[in-house]
């Protein structure tokens, strides 16, 4: 099996989750959407699946960063919005399994019964 995960680099959140996919021998191809952007079909797939709710990273630096009328965020259009212009509100890592399910967030136990590794 192999994911694709999608996130930023240097975050820790990512490092743990890059190990953690390392040591189960989980396969994974990452996509750094702070340098290569993230595409607003994609976006859309993960509000669909996951709901914006979930990716929006709404305790990080960036978040509080932001105006009070920019964390108003009452649909999916205006998620994708803000999650294009500011990659850094989307919560890490966004890993996508090869059957097309999107998973928000690092939680090990949660990872391994979805991608099914003891």
């Amino acid at each position: 099996m192999t994911v694709r995960i999608y996130g930023i680099r240097n975050c820790d959140t990512m490092k743990k989750a890059f190990g953690w996919l390392e040591a189960a021998g989980v396969a994974y191809d990452f996509h750094d959407y702070k340098k290569a952007g993230i595409d607003e079909a994609t976006l859309a797939r993960w509000c669909a699946s996951a709901g914006r709710k979930a990716l929006l990273n709404r305790r990080g630096t960036t978040w509080r960063k932001l105006a009070p009328e920019q964390q108003t965020v009452d649909s999916d259009a205006e998620a994708i919005a803000l999650m294009r212009a500011h990659p850094s509100v989307i919560r890490r890592p966004v890993i996508e399994t090869d059957a097309g399910e999107v998973l928000v967030g690092f939680d090990p136990d949660s990872l391994a019964a979805r991608l099914g590794v003891a």
